[in-house]
């Protein structure tokens, strides 16, 4: 029975960290009172913008970086039609996931000639990381050593966002923007101005997000993210809004994506229906959280 778990376990922790990371940024938007409905789009612009500038500067680190900053400007286009121009939130976050799909895949073409799969060659690998206190402990070792770097960069992230929400000024000013604004104004301080900071790291955390798609593949697939950035919208509310139950909800959407990928090879089933297992699953989480989320409003 380990020699199948233990592997979809494992698989499901690597697939879970770009949810993960795309949560994290959605969670101080979300947080902040402003939902972030172009996950989607922004990790899609830190898949492409990362890959390309690695091939181009011929280092991980760079591409990771200029990645980061090419899509917190388009976050920044987003904040500043939201917050300055007052264009409806839903509205704007959908004109970014369509302005990202679309552009990814011009700049792909006047770039590289290709409006399909572009593959880069000489990119290097992710580097991953071999835990030496962990990885001779069975099974334990098994799960949690050797993975890639993003993996453990967003464990470290996630304390750090869990630490900056609720031990710092900064965490109690931005949740203040979304629950109690008339407060923080009261106090002589700007919700927008907090919103807007939620909006860039948004940007940020997708981007991280986007890259691991692009770098793990050595290539960029139009619309790569295949509906993930959504899925990490619902990490967010299955996760409660907060970092440990984030960190909960996506590793069983990446078990559920693990399965899919597991049962593709073990099962005589079309594969068209196995790979609707993660959507499905999606659904189903949804609805269930919506009859819990009604069922505990009626007894409060």
């Amino acid at each position: 029975m380990n020699t199948v778990i233990i592997p979809i376990l494992r698989s499901a922790i690597s697939i879970m960290t770009p949810l993960l990371l795309a949560a994290m940024g959605g969670l101080f938007t979300e947080l902040s009172g402003m939902l972030n409905i172009a996950l989607e789009g922004l990790m899609l612009m830190g898949a492409f913008s990362t890959i390309v500038f690695a091939y181009s500067t011929g280092s991980l680190l760079q591409g990771v970086v200029l990645g980061v900053l090419s899509t917190m400007l388009l976050a920044t286009l987003f904040a500043l039609v939201t917050l300055k121009l007052k264009a409806n939130v839903f509205i704007t976050g959908l004109a970014t996931n369509l302005f990202a799909s679309g552009l990814t895949v011009v700049l792909s073409y006047r770039l590289f000639g290709n409006k399909g799969v572009v593959v880069f060659d000489n990119i290097a690998a992710l580097p991953r990381i071999s835990i030496p206190l962990i990885r001779s402990i069975p099974i334990l070792g098994d799960l949690l050593s050797g993975h890639h770097v993003f993996v453990y960069i967003s464990w470290v992230l996630l304390i750090l966002v869990g630490f900056s929400l609720y031990r710092t000024p900064f965490g109690f000013r931005l949740r203040a923007a979304g629950l109690h604004e008339k407060t923080l104004i009261s106090l002589g301080l700007k919700p927008d101005r907090y919103r807007f900071i939620a909006f860039l790291i948004s940007g940020a955390a997708c981007a991280l997000a986007g890259a691991i798609l692009t770098l793990n593949l050595g290539a960029f697939v139009p619309n790569i993210t295949s509906g993930k950035g959504w899925i990490a919208l619902v990490v967010i509310f299955l996760g409660q809004k907060r970092p440990f139950g984030l960190f909960v909800a996506a590793l069983i959407f990446g078990f559920a994506d693990a399965f899919s990928n597991y049962a593709q090879g073990a099962w005589n089933i079309p594969a068209d229906v196995i790979l609707t297992i993660p959507y499905l699953f999606t659904l189903v989480a949804m609805v269930v959280f919506s009859i819990y989320t009604n069922r505990r409003s009626r007894v409060e």
